[in-house]
């Protein structure tokens, strides 16, 4: 599947990035980003492809239910190993879902939304490539890493800069 590889290269960037980080640079609270961790962000995208993984099942998916575990945003290597298995268990068939979510902060009624388990993955395929891209901020604070091309770049821009280039 198209949307599998691209969760694979997109992975595979995030996850060879982090290898070169130490866990003090993982860790670090970055003044750019609000005093967010590397780790922090990560955890996020974790957690949202466990919560879709998670509401499959059911087949109710409510990202705001995800755990929120501090272990992945404070031990680099574990996320690693969380990303290697996200990827592993994304090989599904595509069947219907419905999104639960809460858009207003001053009420708890949730809203229903028609949706489908490949659409959820191209969503959190997006949401990643935009945390990378905070992360890719966030290691330019905290190190003269080299950064993969593409790290933290939709794949539509990707394209549209090699048709300016030509």
């Amino acid at each position: 599947m198209q949307l599998q590889q691209a969760i694979q290269n997109v992975f595979v960037q995030l996850s060879g990035t982090l290898e070169k980080l130490s866990n003090d640079q993982y860790v670090y609270a970055s003044q750019t980003l609000s005093n967010a961790t590397i780790g922090q962000h990560v955890r996020h995208i974790i957690e949202m492809f466990i919560c879709l993984e998670d509401g499959y099942e059911q087949g109710v998916v409510n990202y705001e239910k995800r755990k929120r575990d501090m272990k992945i945003e404070t031990e680099k290597d574990f996320a690693s190993d969380l990303l290697k298995k996200v990827y592993a268990d994304l090989n599904k068939p595509n069947k219907a879902l419905f999104l639960e979510a809460t858009y207003n902060e001053d009420d708890n009624d949730l809203i229903r939304f028609d949706t489908n388990y490949h659409r959820e993955i191209a969503y959190n395929l997006e949401h990643t490539i935009h945390h990378m891209a905070l992360i890719k901020v966030g290691i330019r604070e905290v190190s003269d890493l080299e950064i993969p091309d593409g790290f933290g770049v939709a794949t539509s821009t990707i394209k549209y800069r090699k048709e300016c280039a030509q």
